[in-house]
């Protein structure tokens, strides 16, 4: 029983602690290295431009290239590439592999027979089309995911809310962003404490009617403490000046190291379009 209550309790702390290292890391977005010296209109763009590059090529070698030059500059942006790795291989990547299985077989991808299964006596067939088409999906998927991560952990979360007023992104949509941002983290707060505060009131052992008792009366507790939560953000936000615009201290401008990434940026991308013309005509 004991080690049921550590099992439920690790991973309830754990679960926290894993939110919280995702979507708050701005420790990486301070530090002195490649991406985070760039400016964030820069950043963002070329970011944007990559990704839709990966979802233009046809070809998984060529996809797998650009996965390889973010995971290259993941190491010289100085961010620990198995943090890297533990946030961009869980979730979406692993949720579109579930969506391409079916794409593998012949009754939805018909193609040149590979492996042919026998399962609960019916006969399933993958075939190459099916299992390329489906290796190509979740590569892109992959590779796009950890460019928007690469994104999100080597800017700072302010100066990337200006960067989406910048290209014109609803100011409705990035002020949610904002709210959600600062919103979160308390929550996850309240959820740690209180989880805390029940545990240290209850003891070790309680039977399962009082437990019942006493996660329905925190989880009512905890919708209306969180709906107060909302309101006093947003006021204590109100009275600090913030007016539905993101703001930042330091004025964004471009420097030479800015304008040499743009050229290299292009001077990647040419070969890249021309070697994927070539393999689509």
């Amino acid at each position: 029983m004991t080690k049921k209550k550590n099992f439920i309790e690790h991973s309830l702390l754990g679960v926290l602690t894993f939110l919280k290292e995702c979507i708050f890391a701005d420790e990486f977005a301070k530090k002195r290295a490649f991406l985070q010296s760039l400016d964030p209109r820069v950043k963002t763009v070329t970011i944007i431009f990559f990704i839709i590059q990966v979802l233009l090529i046809k070809d998984i070698y060529l996809v797998l290239c650009r996965y390889g030059l973010c995971l290259l500059l993941v190491v010289i942006s100085k961010i620990p590439l198995g943090f890297f790795l533990k946030r961009t291989w869980i979730f979406i990547p692993l949720f579109s592999l579930f969506i391409a299985i079916p794409a593998i077989f012949e009754i939805f991808t018909p193609g040149i027979p590979l492996v042919t299964l026998k399962i609960l006596g019916a006969r399933l067939i993958i075939t190459q089309p099916g299992l390329f088409g489906a290796a190509l999906f979740i590569t892109r998927v992959i590779t796009c995911v950890s460019f928007v991560v690469l994104l999100s952990v080597t800017t700072k979360h302010f100066e990337l809310l200006k960067v989406l007023r910048i290209l014109k992104v609803p100011q409705v949509f990035v002020m949610t962003i904002g709210m959600c941002y600062r919103y979160i983290y308390l929550f996850l707060e309240i959820i740690e404490n209180t989880y805390l505060a029940i545990k240290s009131r209850s003891g070790v052992r309680m039977n399962y009617k009082k437990g019942q008792h006493v996660v329905s009366w925190n989880i009512a507790y905890l919708w209306q403490r969180s709906y107060r939560l909302n309101e006093d953000v947003y006021k204590a936000m109100l009275s600090r000046g913030y007016r539905g615009e993101p703001l930042i201290l330091q004025e964004l401008k471009l420097n030479p190291i800015d304008w040499l990434w743009l050229m290299l940026v292009l001077i990647i991308s040419i070969p890249l379009f021309y070697l994927n013309y070539r393999v689509t005509s």
